[in-house]
This record gives C-alpha cells, structure tokens and sequence, in this order.
C-alpha cells in the first residue's frame, strides 16, 4: 500500500444489494432459506453418495465434488451477506475482504472445470464405453479432480495478490455485495491497466477453455447418440446427459455474461447476475441432479426406507 496524500484503506464498506431499508428482512428470509436449502441440498448429495456403493462411479465422483464445490462457493458468500442485511454497518476488513475474493475466485474457477471434466466423462461413457473403466480409472478420476483444484487455487492466488497489491484511497466503499475484482478495481487509486490483463487472460483462459471443452464434448456425444437406431436407445443416452446440459447452460450462461457484461453499464444488472450464480446455482445443482435422475432418487428412496424401517 503506498503512502503519501492518501490514507491507508484498512477496511472496506459493501454498498449490499439495496438501499431500501423495507427490503431488507424480506431479503434476509429469502436468502437464509436459500442458503438452508443449499446446505441440505449439497450436503445431502455428498452423504448419499458416499455411503451408497452404487454411485461410486467416475460421474458421482466428480457429481460429489461438485456439491461440495457448492458449499463451499455459497458459504463464501451468503453468511457475510445475511449478516449485512442484519447490522447497520456492512463493513468487512481488508483481510477478510482478501479472504473472500480468494475462495469465491476458486470456487468459480474449480466448479467452471469440475463442469468440463463432467462433460468429458460423458463423451467418454457414450462415445467410448467400452474403453470407460479404463480411461475413467478411479487414478484418473483423482488426477482430473487434483487438476481443478490445483488451477483454481493458483488461479485465485494470483488474482488475489495482483489486487490487493494496489493502493485503495479514493474510497473504500466497494458498490457490491462481497468483494469481487471488478469493483475493487475501481477504488484503485493507481493504474489497474496490468489488473485488467491478467484477469482477462486467466478467467478467459478457463472460462473459453471449459465452454470449449464442453461445447466439443456435446458434439461427439449428439454425433454418437444420432448414429443409435433404436428410439429408446437415444432417449437412453440423452437422459444422461440431460442433467449435466442443464447445471452448464445456467453456469456458464451467467459467468460469460459478467465477463462480457462492461465494467461502466448498469451495476444492477451484475449484482442480480452475481446473486445468480453465487447462491441460486450452488442451490439448484443438487435439485438439478436428483430430480433428473432416477440412479440418485432411487437411492435415495433406498436410504429413506432404511431409516423407516429402522425407526
């Protein structure tokens, strides 16, 4: 932090999602029952696959990383933002605003590559099925699942010390409700030019890199489900993949629109699309991935009628 004029930023003011003190506790409920449901949702997914040995397959694996990816991304983000709806100062320290920007930067970045490493694995269970147990080894599974958290921390990492190696002195209120790059980025009392550099290049270089990964994966699986005769067959095939289409359109389809979305337009807009995908997605995916599938609800009726018979 450089001295001199300017005082030294010691902590930051979150401007939150409204200015209408009458929103508040309605906002407050709904995103507490938002975040309740998040818990019990990923929560629920990570337990009933880890005790049902039928799920433990390279889908679930990566499925169970995935959720708690989730916990880990609304956790983040909502407990810090329910508790501003409560106080009347949403201040956060500039080690805890560090501290944020650092998970929410990996837990995006590993849930983007979590997403293209599932799409791999259905190209290879529908393209190549009889080689699946073999590419898809438990040892693979493991090495792609290190891959996404090893690039998402250093990811993080990075962005984290490019940001907060600047100077913040022409305000410390940060017009967001969590730290985020963007807005801290503009309190810079210093060039940001090399900020906006790196940024553009590594979340460009995972973000394109998944939707690449995704967008070629799909086209070798539609390729092969339209060359299976048999109706059934296909309606088969596409069902497992249904689920997974569902949870990247809405991620990706949010993220690419805060990256594209320019800095200087409505900031309304990026605050909703943000709320999108840093508390309604970690609460959909589970909801997502059971209702979709009949492997998750039938063993999830499974452990429901253990414990009925057990009480």
């Amino acid at each position: 932090m450089e001295e001199g004029n300017h005082s030294m930023v010691t902590d930051f003011i979150l401007s939150g999602l409204t200015d209408h003190p009458e929103l508040q506790a309605p906002l407050f409920v709904l995103f507490l029952l938002t975040y309740i449901i998040t818990l019990v949702g990923n929560g629920g997914m990570i337990l009933l696959i880890t005790i049902n040995s039928r799920l433990h397959t390279p889908m679930y694996f990566f499925l169970r990383n995935l959720s708690f990816c989730d916990l880990c991304y609304s956790s983040t983000i909502v407990p810090k933002m329910l508790l501003n709806f409560l106080a009347k100062s949403n201040s956060i320290s500039y080690t805890s605003c560090a501290v944020q920007l650092y998970f929410f930067i990996s837990c995006a970045d590993i849930e983007c590559l979590l997403l293209a490493v599932m799409a791999y694995d259905r190209y290879v269970a529908i393209c190549n099925p009889l080689l699946y147990t073999v590419v898809m080894s438990r040892q693979r599974c493991n090495q792609l699942a290190a891959g996404c958290y090893a690039v998402g921390l250093v990811d993080a990492l990075i962005h984290t010390c490019c940001t907060f190696q600047l100077s913040f002195c022409s305000s410390n209120v940060i017009n967001h409700f969590y730290c985020d790059i963007r807005p801290l980025l503009v309190l810079s009392c210093i060039d940001t030019h090399f900020n906006d550099i790196v940024m553009f290049v590594f979340m460009g270089f995972i973000i394109l890199g998944g939707v690449v990964i995704v967008l070629l994966s799909y086209i070798y699986i539609i390729c092969t489900i339209l060359q299976i005769r048999s109706a059934e067959g296909q309606r088969k095939a596409f069902s497992t993949c249904t689920f997974h289409l569902t949870a990247v359109v809405i991620f990706y389809g949010t993220q690419l629109f805060v990256c594209l979305h320019p800095t200087s337009s409505n900031m309304d807009m990026d605050k909703i699309a943000c709320v999108f995908y840093t508390v309604v997605i970690p609460m959909l995916n589970p909801l997502i991935y059971s209702l979709r599938n009949t492997e998750v609800k039938e063993a999830l009726r499974n452990v429901m009628n253990k414990l009925l018979i057990n009480s």
